[in-house]
């Protein structure tokens, strides 16, 4: 790869490091073409970034980057092999929901780490990771705990409501008698 090229990319990975709430590395090896596009298209439909990147590009990336300069050592470790890194947007559990799904069918991609809420889940932890609630199921649950109170209250004026009338409609009866 010619030098220019090598900045151009890192640059751009840089970017995505920049944007991302959390990050993922993972062991793409036996994956198939047409397992590797489906997985980019789920990704793609949660607009979620993937990215297969030389480990020393990505290295240089992280140095430069804002979010993950003070994590380079340790994220080495991690950087041998074929990698695909997985840029998170707003909610950072998607990814592993994601990974888990395939991994379950074909046990590819291997999750090498995952890095959000600056901690390091390591491969063994993807269960844990994937069954984390989503940003969309925290508000969701929100949402239905402040409704519920409501709903109680709604209920119980309706229960005095008919409560009421059946003793309005029995005194009018007993009067009409």
């Amino acid at each position: 790869m010619e030098k220019n090229k090598k900045i151009e990319v890192t640059e751009e990975i840089k970017t995505m490091l920049n944007d991302s709430t959390a990050l993922y590395f993972t062991d793409f090896t036996g994956m198939t073409v047409a397992e590797a596009n489906e997985l980019r298209d789920e990704f793609h439909k949660s607009n979620i970034k993937y990215r297969v990147v030389k480990n020393t590009l990505l290295k240089r990336a992280l140095g430069d980057s804002d979010n993950y300069s003070e994590q380079v050592e340790e994220f080495s470790k991690y950087l041998v092999g074929p990698t695909g890194v997985i840029f998170a947007g707003e909610d950072p559990v998607s990814p592993a929901k994601i990974i888990k799904k395939f991994f379950d069918k074909s046990e590819k991609p291997k999750l090498k780490i995952a890095y959000l809420d600056n901690q390091i889940f390591g491969g063994e932890q993807l269960n844990m990771l994937a069954s984390m609630l989503t940003k969309e199921e925290v508000i969701a649950g929100i949402c239905g705990s402040l409704n519920s109170p409501a709903s109680g209250i709604v209920g119980s004026i309706n229960a005095l409501m008919r409560d009421l009338f059946s003793v309005i409609e029995e005194v009018a009866k007993k009067n009409n008698n």
